[in-house]
């Protein structure tokens, strides 16, 4: 069976089945440039990242199913005696069951990630008691509340946002078929689409562009996955339903109308789009996916890469200085611009889509996780003085616990990806590739943070002409150099990749010098305003621990109102040049200290403090002469 850039590119990890394994599938429409690898031929060799992958797994192996399933049972009818889980997942949120999505999704991520069968063994077992609640429901219909909400919906009245959670266990079932082979997960699936189908059908397209204004995650997205693998129409015509034109036509003209919207609502949809436009072909929803895409990486993003502020866009494009608080940088919505961002890459294999992944993945993504007990945030406070806060173990789970334990499931994703022709370095991620179809494995080492360079080692079976393509970063200006087998060779630049095009043998080595400097990230808006990165990094100033408690850093139903923090340090030196007032003080483990200044501060990775306030933003005025 061919499932659409073998992987479902939205799913971001889906490995192919056989075709005797399952229903017919649609081939894409649009091609690609360029595929990613299944999730299962690449694995981890980062220390750092297996711990916080191996955290993940223990949060998910300690979760208990019958909490879990306890609304869905209540729902359908049927007898439960388990404890209710607390935060988002109580029985009177009215987003419960939403969890239950993500927690499949991260069973059969996880399961094939990491080859844990444990998990797919839980993850199956939900799947099973899922399918008896929606055999009690009798009609297809599956959710942990009851199918009044969807009426309220129709009749214009107040509700939590029914089609939001119906897509995340959607999403869940349908990695759990195709990641997991779990055959009964598709029909479960396909059994709460029939019940979409039946629902949208019988509204008109003015009521259905009233159900739009109420957020509902990725609808059109996994129904347009789901015609992918099944090649039922009907699914594709109700994923069609879901296109949320509002949304869509001023960005097919090139017309940024983001200000005011709820950020991870619209992400989503665009997700939807980029599938419509590689199963259908039309280019009208690549420009749209593109046109989004640019407007929010290059104009409504922080250094971080991340982007919303209070779930946001409050200004209009490169209007940011005013934008930092505590409530800046959803977590749930860097991890679908990552998402987005593969797409668009297996479109156009340009490094400048790696450039934002790299950077939303080490400053968005790795520094969001308690490394104590592998809960994750909601927001990335951006405003000086503020600190992280975590999830708690069974009275949170936010819209961003669920999506956190899919990043989370999936961190070796997108470090390579290939063509017919060769191979694609796209992450310095210490890492394994097992490149089956061409008998070629490779290993990563690196230590490019700390000593700037990655080393590429190849083990194939017999010589072979391929093209290795190694991302050359923006950070390094232009000053990255490759040797092969400890010589200078000559590499070709395309699209900003060094291209090595040779016959490559067995323990073949590829270096990879990648110099690292302190630059400036200032504000579009306010030149003075700046984050300092090292390379890819975002620094984050240690402004110390003093008055906070470990309830401070423990969220509960929702995310904690925040005090005001104390006045923020103001630096003084050359603005285009941080380095001549911040002194790298150790490599190892990347520590920063700046000079001369009326408070000097300690300066670390954003992704490595968690238990202190900090900052990232800085004024900074120019010393007089």
């Amino acid at each position: 069976m061919n499932l659409t850039r073998r992987q479902f590119m939205a799913a971001s990890a889906l490995a192919p089945l056989a075709a005797a394994a399952g229903p017919p599938s649609v081939k894409d429409s649009a091609p690609a440039q360029a595929q990613p690898f299944d999730l299962d031929s690449v694995r981890l060799t980062d220390t750092s990242l297996l711990e916080l992958t191996e955290h993940n797994r223990d949060f998910l192996q300690g979760l208990e199913t019958d909490r879990l399933l306890h609304t869905f049972r209540l729902t359908a009818g049927l007898d439960t005696s388990a404890e209710p889980l607390g935060g988002w997942e109580k029985p009177d949120v009215e987003l419960r069951g939403h969890f239950t999505g993500h927690f499949l999704s991260g069973c059969a991520l996880m399961s094939v990630s990491t080859g844990d069968t444990q998990l797919r063994g839980k993850g199956n077992l939900m799947v099973a008691e899922l399918a008896k609640c929606q055999k009690a429901n009798g009609n297809g219909y599956l959710s942990a509340f009851p199918p009044s909400f969807f009426d309220r919906l129709k009749a214009g009245q107040k509700v939590w946002a029914p089609w939001y959670t119906l897509h995340k266990i959607m999403a869940g079932l349908l990695d759990m078929y195709v990641l997991a082979r779990n055959e009964q997960a598709l029909d479960v699936v396909r059994g709460m689409a029939g019940w979409t189908k039946r629902w949208t059908d019988a509204l008109s397209d003015e009521d259905m562009a009233r159900v739009l204004r109420v957020e509902f995650g990725g609808m059109n997205e996994v129904l347009y996955n789901l015609y992918a693998v099944t090649g039922v129409k009907d699914y594709a015509d109700a994923a069609h339903r879901f296109d949320d034109e509002r949304l869509f036509a001023p960005l097919a003209d090139g017309r940024d109308e983001l200000k005011g919207l709820h950020v991870n609502t619209q992400i989503p949809k665009i997700i939807g789009a980029a599938r419509r436009y590689e199963l259908t072909g039309d280019a009208r929803y690549r420009r749209i996916a593109e046109f989004f895409w640019t407007q929010v990486t290059q104009h409504r993003a922080y250094a971080t890469g991340g982007t919303s502020n209070d779930e946001h866009w409050r200004s209009d494009p490169d209007k940011l200085a005013g934008e930092l608080g505590y409530s800046t940088q959803e977590c749930c919505c860097t991890y679908n611009m990552l998402k987005l961002t593969r797409h668009l890459f297996a479109w156009s294999p340009e490094a400048r889509y790696f450039d934002y992944y790299e950077r939303a993945y080490l400053n968005g993504i790795l520094g969001t996780m308690n490394p104590k007990d592998g809960l994750t945030m909601y927001y990335v406070p951006l405003a000086t003085g503020y600190w992280k806060v975590f999830a708690s173990p069974r009275g949170s789970f936010w819209c961003c616990t669920g999506t956190g334990v899919e990043s989370f499931s999936k961190l070796a994703d997108s470090i390579y990806f290939h063509d017919e022709n060769g191979l694609y370095v796209n992450l310095f991620v210490a890492s394994e590739l097992d490149w089956e179809e061409q008998g070629i494995r490779v290993r990563q080492d690196t230590a490019f943070l700390t000593r700037g360079e990655a080393r590429v080692h190849i083990a194939t079976a017999k010589l072979a002409k391929w093209a290795l393509r190694i991302r050359e970063p923006y950070w390094t200006n232009g000053q990255m150099t490759l040797t092969v087998n400890g010589k200078p060779v000559t590499a070709v630049r395309v699209a900003g990749y060094l291209v090595v095009d040779r016959f490559w043998e067995n323990g073949d080595e590829l270096r990879v010098t990648l110099p690292m400097s302190l630059h400036a990230h200032p504000m579009p808006d306010a030149d003075t305003l700046q984050a300092i990165m090292y390379g890819p990094l975002v620094l984050a100033g240690d402004l110390g621990s003093d008055g906070l408690t470990d309830a401070m850093h423990r969220g509960g139903d929702n995310p904690p109102e925040m005090p005001a923090p104390a006045p923020a340090p103001e630096f003084v030196g050359d603005a285009r040049d941080p380095g001549s007032w911040i002194d790298l003080t150790s490599k190892v483990p990347l520590t920063f200290h700046t000079k001369g200044q009326k408070q000097d501060v300690r300066m670390a990775p954003l992704n490595r403090i968690i238990n202190q306030r900090y900052g990232v933003y800085w004024q900074v005025t120019p010393k007089q002469a």
